[in-house]
């Protein structure tokens, strides 16, 4: 009797994992795609043209133009986006997470030193020239960052949702309103030091 309540325990729980995998990525639509509301149906509506425009220009600060559902409304349902990323010399994406998606990133232009840390407390890192591919997986601290800073850096990120949703660690802690207190105890610091962040945050 025992095992037979022990085998329905671990069936209700391999179901609800499922469940949980199943649901951790876009959902699935009845339909070849999702016409938004007073969208005339051609290739128009198939045709991002926010892009134009940015690659050879001049990259003064680190900038990340989307295309995610929000900026590409048809891309609903379809389980992509896309981001182009462009750094000064010097230029960092601080450390942050997509909690709905991994990303795929192509340097295009310059060279990139990336990395990401584990959920066992590894980072991973590595230093990307034209032409290399580096994958950070869904929901994983990570950042890039341009360290020459005589050239800018160029790459393209593919993501597997058309909403990844992005959380950077830095505007996340210290942006938001999370306590002082409770920040200084967290990194064991102090309240100044925190104020300190604060501040440079918001110039």
């Amino acid at each position: 009797m025992a095992s037979f309540h022990l085998k329905s325990v671990l069936f209700v729980v391999a179901m609800f994992t499922i469940f949980l995998i199943a649901q951790a990525s876009d959902p699935d639509i009845l339909s070849d795609f999702t016409v938004p509301p007073g969208s005339a149906i051609d290739g128009n509506l198939f045709t991002f043209t926010g892009t134009h425009g940015i690659f050879g220009s001049v990259i003064e600060k680190f900038k990340v133009t989307k295309v995610s559902k929000a900026e590409f409304p048809i891309l609903d349902g379809q389980s992509v986006s896309l981001a182009v990323l462009q750094f000064p010399g010097g230029g960092v994406n601080p450390p942050h997470t997509h909690p709905r998606a991994a990303e795929l990133l192509f340097v295009i232009q310059g060279s990139l030193e990336v990395g990401f840390v584990d959920t066992s407390n590894k980072l991973y890192t590595q230093t990307l020239q034209v032409g290399d591919l580096f994958v950070f997986p869904k929901g994983l601290v990570h950042y890039q960052y341009n360290s020459d800073w005589n050239k800018s850096a160029t790459a393209v990120s593919g993501f597997g949702s058309a909403n990844a949703g992005t959380v950077s660690l830095p505007t996340t802690l210290f942006s938001t309103g999370v306590d002082d207190q409770i920040l200084a105890k967290s990194f064991n610091s102090d309240v100044t030091t925190i104020e300190k962040i604060k501040a440079g945050l918001s110039s």
